[in-house]
This record gives structure tokens, sequence and C-alpha cells, in this order.
């Protein structure tokens, strides 16, 4: 008996000991790869002052790149989350034959490099892509100048695409699990589609739905790869992640320090949408659990 305890206490203490280390191991790892280089960017930032950081991040190009980038996030958002319901809703609500490939499909961003997203967009609305003689018709027809590539449609296309699949995916699962029987009840008494979805599924989907937004935000906030081929003129069509790459790439050493500036209010945003990332999912798992 008193071997079997002792075999039991060394069996706990070695996956104490284990614990230990693993956690250990995470944490390390957590603060070299995230930590320690978000706190070096807020760090280098700051190097020249807060008069600087100031001046930094108010220049006409960067406030133009913000703009950008919080008019693309808006509509990609919007966009995404209208028919990410839809979709969620048809995956879910009903049965079809390609019912399958459909959901294959909404994962492709998932599977795609953004860089052959940006020039998929090129090759289609660009002077070579096929689309173009009609673009250029329209424009002839109207007298306007409209375009695709190199303007703000690009950048919005390029931003909607790599952030479809966000809010469809969270609420795919939670209708999965709720049935159908509450809506077919509801049907059954007399309630209209919009009723039934106001009442019953929008309650259960909230916070997945909510969740799904956060997600779909904070990737379109830091898109780079698409929207840099899509996107050429600063000041007119860049994102604040190529205002950095910009600032950056320029090598002098105000310029380097401009940079990590605006950075900073990229990491600033993070930390904002990640503090409601936690909210939505704390939020989302206890409204699953009961």
């Amino acid at each position: 008996m008193s071997r079997e305890l002792n075999e039991q206490e060394k069996l706990e203490r070695n996956k104490a000991v284990t614990r230990r280390i693993l956690i250990a191991i995470t944490v390390i790892f957590i603060f070299v790869m995230l930590v320690m280089p978000l706190v070096c960017v807020i760090t280098s930032s700051l190097k020249e002052g807060i008069g600087f950081y100031l001046k930094a991040i108010s220049t006409k190009y960067v406030l133009s790149a913000l703009g950008v980038t919080l008019l693309a996030t808006a509509i990609a958002v919007a966009v995404n989350t209208f028919f990410g319901l839809i979709a969620a809703w048809v995956l879910t609500k009903f049965s079809f034959k390609g019912k399958q490939v459909l959901a294959t499909l909404i994962d492709i961003p998932f599977s795609i490099s953004p860089v052959i997203v940006g020039l998929a967009f090129l090759m289609t609305f660009g002077r070579l892509g096929w689309t173009y003689p009609a673009l250029r018709a329209i424009n002839e027809f109207l007298g306007t100048n409209i375009r695709i590539t190199f303007a703000i449609p690009g950048v919005v296309l390029a931003t909607i695409f790599v952030t479809f699949p966000f809010v469809s995916r969270e609420i795919i699962p939670i209708l999965n699990a709720q049935g159908k029987d509450e809506e077919e009840a509801a049907a059954l008494m007399g309630a209209g589609g919009f009723k039934i979805f106001r009442k019953i599924t929008l309650p259960h989907i909230k916070w997945g739905l909510i969740y799904g937004i956060i997600l779909c935000t904070a990737r379109a906030l830091g898109e780079f790869g698409a929207v840099n081929a899509l996107s050429k003129t600063r000041g007119e069509t860049f994102t604040l992640p190529l205002e950095i790459d910009a600032l950056y790439m320029s090598g002098t050493d105000t310029s380097v320090t401009s940079a990590f500036a605006v950075s900073s209010i990229l990491v600033l945003i993070a930390v904002i949408v990640l503090v409601a990332k936690n909210v939505a999912e704390y939020h989302s798992t206890n409204a699953a659990g009961k």
C-alpha cells in the first residue's frame, strides 16, 4: 500500500514538474515572439520624444492612410456581416445540391495568399482584365472615370475578399448546434421569417456574430498583401500598413521612427480589438454553455 502511495506521489510530482515546464515554455515563447516585439514598437515610436511622435502620426499621408483603412474596414465588415449571415443561414437551414462545394468556397480566402488575391483582382479589373473593356465603355458613355484597380474600390474589394469567412464561420457552428426546432415551431404558429430571425435566431447567435465581426475587423485593419497589389498612390489609396512600409523603406532615421510611430496606432487598435474579442468570446462561451 505504501509503495502504491509513493508511486502515486511520484507521478503527481512528475505531472507538476511537467506542467510548470510547459507553462514556462509557453510564457517565454509568447513573451519573446509577441509581447517583446510590440513593446519594442511602442518604445521605438517614442525614441524622438512625444512631440515628434504626435507630428509623425498627424501628417497628411498618415491621416489619409488612416481614413482609407477605416473606410475599407467599415465597408468590408458591413458587407461580410450581411453576406456572412446569409451564407451561414443557407448552409445550416437548407439542404441542396452543391452545399459542400459552397461551404468549401467560403474558405478559399483562408488558403490563398493575399498577394495572389491582389493579382487576381488586378487581372480581372485592371487594363489587361476581361472586365476592362466593359468598364471603359461605361466611362465613355457616362463621361466618368470609374476605376477599380489602383483606386479605393480595389482596396475595398481586396479587404472584403480576405475577410469574408470570419463572420460566417463563427455563426455556422452555433446555428448547427441550435437546430431548426424553434424556428419551425414559430413558423407553424404563424410568425414571419424576419420575426423568427429577430426573436429566436439572433439572440442565439448574437455573441458569435459579434465575435466574428471583431475578427473580421482585426483582419481588415492589418491587411497588406492584397491591398498592396491594388494600391499605387501614397496619400490617396494607401492604407496604414502600406504607409508604414513606405516610411520604413525610406531608410532615414526619422522615417524609421515615424514608421514605428504609425505602427503604434495599429498596436493600440489591436489591443482594443483583443479586449473586445475576449469579452465577446467569454459571452459566446457562456451562451453556448446555457
